[in-house]
C-alpha cells in the first residue's frame, strides 16, 4: 500500500496544476464540467524511489455559500482521512482569505500532518508573501510554484521524510488474486455474497473499517483465490455521492496487489465514462481483466438491449478488447461461477513464460511478413528480443534505432505476439532498447 498524498485547498489556487506537475502529466484527469471536478483524481507516482498515491481533491465550491459548507467540510474532512500527509494549497498572490481559515480550522482538529503550500509564488523575490500564512496556524509553510516548479523540491523532501513506509507482505505463490471492481451499486456485493454463499456479507461499521477492502479467501476446484471487494461492501443506505468519489482510491488500492481485475458493469446502464475510467486504471497497472455484466436476468430476453449494450462495449471499452467477458446474475447467480473459468484462463496467460528461441523465432517471421517501415535515410533493424518478466508477459526488443518505431508497428507487433503465443487474453507490454 503505497503512502496516499491528498491536495485540498480552493478553487483556482492551482490544485490540478500541482498535481500535473508532480505526476507529469498535461492532461491529468482535469475537467471543468460540473460534476467532474467532484471526483477524486489519483496518479502514482514515484519521488526519489518513493512510490505515492497523490491524490486531487476537485469539487470545492465558494465557501461564502452556508448551502454548501457542510457539503464541503463532508468532502475536505473523508479527503484528510483518506490520506497519510496532506497539503493545503492557498493563493499567495490572493492573501489570505475567509475560506482558507475554514479549511485550516478543520485541519487543526484532525491528526494528520499538513504542509501548507503558499502557490503562485513565481520565484524568491516573493517569498515574503508566504509569511501572512503562518496566521493559519500550520507549522509547515513553503512558498511555491506549481506552474514554475520553484520550492516543489522543498516541499516533497520534507513530506517523504516521515512517511509511512510500505510493508511488504508475503503471498501465497499459487494464490490466485482477484480484485472486485466496479461503480456503487453495481453489484459487487451481491456478486461476492454468491460466490461465498452467503446470504449476506457483515461489515463493522466502526469509523475507519468501512473503507478498508475485505480479503476474503475461497477455495474452489483445488485452486485458492484471495477475493479483493474495493466498495467496503456496504449497505445501501451508506452508498451515498460522496462515497463515490472514493472509488478511484480504492481501486487504485486493490489494483497494486491483485492479478486479475474482476470488472462489473451493470446491464441495465448505458456504459458510462466512470466504468471506462475503472478499466482504464487496472489496464494501465497491467493487471489481467475480465468483464462481467451483471444483472443479465434484466435484459437477456431484450435483444435490442442487448445489440445496444454490446455495441457501447465495444465502443467505450476498446482498449480492454482482449478482456474475456461473462454476463452474469449476482441476484440469482446465473453463470456467477463461470467468473472463475475466465480468471484461471486470464491468470494462465497472464503468468505465461515464453522461451527465448520461440520468441525470436516468431520475432523473424513477423519481421518477414511486414518488415518495419523506412524513416527518412535510416533502417531498422532489429537483432534480437527476450521475455523480461511475467504478470503481465513483457517483451523487450533489441534494436538500432528504438526512435524510428511508430505506434502502429509497435501495435502490429503486440497483436502478432498475440497470435503466435496465444496470449489473446492477457494485456502484453512490449518494449524497445537500443543494442
Amino acid at each position: 500500500m503505497t503512502p496516499i498524498i491528498a491536495i485540498i485547498g480552493r478553487p483556482n489556487v492551482g490544485k490540478s496544476t500541482l498535481f500535473n506537475r508532480l505526476s507529469r502529466s498535461r492532461d491529468a484527469l482535469v475537467d471543468n464540467r460540473p460534476g467532474i471536478t467532484r471526483d477524486r483524481l489519483y496518479a502514482s507516482i514515484n519521488y526519489k524511489g518513493f512510490p505515492l498515491t497523490l491524490v486531487d481533491t476537485g469539487g470545492f465550491d465558494d465557501l461564502g455559500h452556508d448551502s454548501l459548507l457542510e457539503k464541503v467540510r463532508n468532502q475536505v474532512e473523508k479527503a484528510i482521512d483518506e490520506a497519510d500527509r496532506v497539503i493545503f494549497l492557498v493563493d499567495g498572490r490572493q492573501g489570505m482569505i475567509p475560506g482558507d481559515e475554514i479549511v485550516a480550522d478543520i485541519l487543526r482538529r484532525n491528526q494528520k500532518k499538513v504542509s501548507l503550500a503558499v502557490n503562485k509564488i513565481d520565484g524568491p523575490e516573493l517569498d515574503h508573501l508566504a509569511l501572512d500564512f503562518y496566521g493559519l496556524g500550520v507549522k509547515s509553510v513553503y512558498p511555491i510554484s506549481a506552474a514554475h516548479g520553484h520550492g516543489i523540491r522543498n516541499l516533497m523532501n520534507d513530506i517523504i521524510k516521515d512517511l509511512p513506509k510500505s510493508e511488504t507482505k508475503k503471498w501465497n505463490d499459487n494464490q490466485i488474486r482477484v480484485s472486485v471492481l466496479g461503480k456503487p451499486n453495481v453489484g459487487k456485493s451481491s456478486l461476492i455474497n454468491q460466490i461465498l454463499g452467503l446470504d449476506r456479507l457483515v461489515v463493522s461499521e466502526t469509523p475507519g473499517t468501512t473503507r478498508d477492502t475485505v480479503d476474503t479467501l475461497f477455495h474452489y476446484r483445488d485452486k485458492e483465490y484471495l477475493l479483493i471487494d474495493t466498495a467496503g461492501i456496504r449497505r445501501k443506505a451508506r452508498v451515498k455521492e460522496k462515497i463515490e468519489k472514493f472509488s478511484a482510491i480504492k481501486a487504485l488500492k486493490s489494483l497494486n496487489r491483485c492479478h486479475v481485475a474482476t470488472i462489473l458493469l451493470d446491464a441495465g446502464e448505458r456504459v458510462s465514462e466512470q466504468d471506462a475510467r475503472i478499466c482504464g486504471y487496472a489496464f494501465e497497472h497491467g493487471k489481467g481483466i475480465v468483464l462481467a455484466v451483471n444483472k443479465w436476468d434484466l435484459i437477456k430476453g431484450n435483444p435490442k438491449k442487448k445489440e445496444l449494450l454490446n455495441n457501447e462495449i465495444e465502443r467505450q471499452l476498446k482498449f480492454v478488447s482482449f478482456a474475456p467477458r461473462v454476463n452474469v446474475s449476482a441476484l440469482t447467480g446465473e453463470r456467477v461461477m463461470k467468473l472463475f473459468e475466465k480468471v484461471d484462463l486470464v491468470y494462465e496467460q497472464f503468468s505465461r513464460m515464453i522461451s527465448t528461441s520461440a520468441i525470436n523465432n516468431a520475432l523473424q517471421k513477423m519481421i518477414d511478413k511486414h518488415p518495419p517501415p523506412r524513416i527518412g535515410r535510416g533502417k531498422l533493424k532489429f537483432f534480437y528480443a527476450t521475455q523480461i518478466r511475467t504478470k503481465p508477459p513483457t517483451f523487450v526488443a533489441f534494436v538500432n534505432r528504438p526512435d524510428m518505431i511508430h505506434f502502429s508497428y509497435e501495435r502490429f507487433l503486440i497483436n502478432q505476439l498475440r497470435v503466435h503465443f496465444e496470449l489473446d487474453f492477457t494485456p502484453i507490454e512490449l518494449k524497445f532498447r537500443e543494442r
